[in-house]
């Protein structure tokens, strides 16, 4: 407890306030959809359903520069909601019709902040500190409904959330998973980093709040006396008391950064035909790395960077990338082998990157489980010397989810 923050700053709306002034905003659009649906005002008073994205992000650092302010811990957290769609079920009527649908649900503009937060997003003791009143509100607001007075009449809503804005990191920190380095590799089902390298399609989402509720009151009770080993397998890396429910999503922007960094060792590793040797020397793969940046560097104008981020993320995983690349490569067999790797990457990447893809790539979405199992086959024969029982998370769940993910 030595080194903890004094006082942590934080501002944060009262979340049926901030509901209520989101709902306000969108007035002229919910009694402009009722117009388009025909649903005359007078019927339309109960049976109103909001459903609402929840996100929650480490902001990283915004410690002043050369500052004379407060002093402040130096990283933010910022916790913050869509409203996603508006949907009515008339009085006896069996289908609900939707008369609002957010259209850009991603975009910075229809993100509503609740609550920003002076803290390190790993610093679990002050976030859920912070974090437990919204929790407790949010508990309530979804046991009751709100009245509201829309185009001129008092009109009652009910709420729907879903916690889909997280990333993996904060996924595990709220669902009591263990960290990201953990043998459970994945925060959607209870596959291990061995098995999910064995099997590396085949993996439906099994994990829950719910359950991962009840596998911590086992983890904490030990009903069946058994070893931590044992006790650990039983609940699969569940080791932390769940503290709020997220729904089982891919975090596209995370997902094209680690599968971009995982392409980036495997280019080296083919530049120096790591297959036919066995543990070369970290100053041959050092040497490689510079092969590799100076080649892309020269023909792609992509400068080394320190971590792996989203904008080289993208240039990377380009066909004319590959190209520059594949001239490095001595074997034509293995430069075949990573031409189709990343052709299929490239038809796999728009269904976790679009908004919608049974609407924007419907034939991707199609083709989706075909080509990951192809993806599979290539890395289990051919690239075999780096899958080898590891696979990283985000090329598991890549792999194994993603059309489950679409379809829920």
């Amino acid at each position: 407890v030595d080194d903890f923050p004094a006082d942590t700053i934080a501002r944060r709306f009262r979340y049926d306030v901030a509901l209520v002034s989101a709902l306000k905003d969108l007035e002229e659009d919910m009694i402009e959809g009722l117009r388009e649906r025909g649903l005359d005002d007078s019927v339309c008073t109960s049976g109103f359903s909001v459903v609402i994205k929840e996100s929650c992000d480490g902001m990283g650092d915004v410690s002043e520069k050369h500052g004379g302010g407060p002093s402040v811990p130096e990283k933010a957290v910022r916790y913050s909601f869509t409203v996603m769609s508006i949907s009515i079920r008339a009085e006896g009527e069996d289908e609900a019709v939707t008369i609002f649908q957010e259209m850009k649900p991603n975009s910075e503009l229809s993100c509503r902040p609740l609550c920003l937060m002076f803290v390190d997003e790993s610093d679990h003791e002050t976030l859920t500190a912070i974090l437990g009143p919204v929790v407790a509100e949010r508990k309530a607001i979804k046991e009751s409904r709100l009245i509201l007075s829309i185009g001129g009449m008092p009109r009652s809503f009910r709420f729907h959330f879903r916690g889909t804005g997280y990333d993996e990191k904060m996924v595990r920190e709220m669902e009591g998973l263990e960290a990201s380095g953990s043998t459970y590799v994945c925060t959607l089902c209870d596959s291990t980093r061995a098995e999910a390298s064995r099997n590396m399609v085949l993996h439906s989402i099994t994990r829950s709040h719910d359950e991962n509720l009840e596998r911590y009151e086992i983890w904490r009770s030990n009903p069946f006396s058994e070893s931590a080993d044992e006790l650990r397998d039983r609940v699969k890396g569940v080791s932390a008391k769940p503290f709020m429910e997220t729904q089982p999503t891919l975090d596209a922007l995370h997902c094209d950064i680690g599968n971009a960094t995982e392409f980036y060792k495997i280019f080296q590793d083919e530049i120096g035909e790591v297959y036919l040797k066995n543990n070369p020397g970290r100053e041959e793969r050092r040497r490689w790395r510079s092969v590799l940046d100076k080649q892309l560097r020269t023909k792609m104008k992509l400068k080394p960077v320190m971590r792996m981020n989203g904008n080289y993320a993208r240039r990377l995983m380009t066909l004319e990338a590959m190209d520059a690349i594949c001239e490095l490569v001595p074997s034509d067999e293995r430069r075949k082998a990573l031409r189709e790797l990343m052709e299929l990457y490239l038809q796999m990447k728009p269904v976790w990157r679009s908004t919608c893809p049974a609407r924007e790539c419907p034939d991707q979405l199609c083709r989706y489980s075909y080509n990951s199992q192809r993806f599979a086959d290539l890395l289990s024969s051919t690239f075999k010397y780096r899958y080898d029982g590891k696979i990283t998370n985000y090329l598991h769940k890549t792999l194994a989810h993603v059309p489950e993910i679409v379809e829920r």
